[in-house]
């Protein structure tokens, strides 16, 4: 029985967790537990922090993913009016242009009935 407390007994020194339990023990003693309790509001403040911020950026993802389409809309608006606006103008020229043809034989008839008189 001996021989199986020492080996016990190695186990738990050998055992580095053990050995910084023993560590922070001496060093921190009665005020381990002020420590620790300090160590969870920090961790439970920087956690909620975390899901403030990882919150904060969804909404924000949102709101720029609304903002790219309002944009996207309005500019497909914007170059549909530009499209009309330019195939109306082609018209009104293409409505005011001479063919060169038509002009040339308006100009040959011009120059015949001048000759004549």
């Amino acid at each position: 029985m001996a021989k199986e407390s020492k080996a016990v007994e190695e186990q738990v020194v050998n055992d580095p967790s053990s050995k910084i339990e023993a560590i922070k023990n001496l060093i921190f003693g009665e005020n381990i537990a002020t420590y620790n309790s300090e160590f969870e509001k920090v961790k439970k403040d920087i956690t909620s922090k975390k899901k403030e911020l990882e919150n904060f950026i969804e909404d924000t993802r949102k709101e720029l993913h609304q903002a790219i389409d309002n944009l996207s809309t309005d500019i497909n608006i914007r170059i549909t009016e530009l499209e009309d606006t330019l195939a109306d103008k082609a018209e009104t020229l293409d409505a005011k242009k001479v063919d060169k043809k038509t002009l040339g034989n308006l100009l040959i008839d011009l120059g015949e009935k001048i000759n004549q008189k």
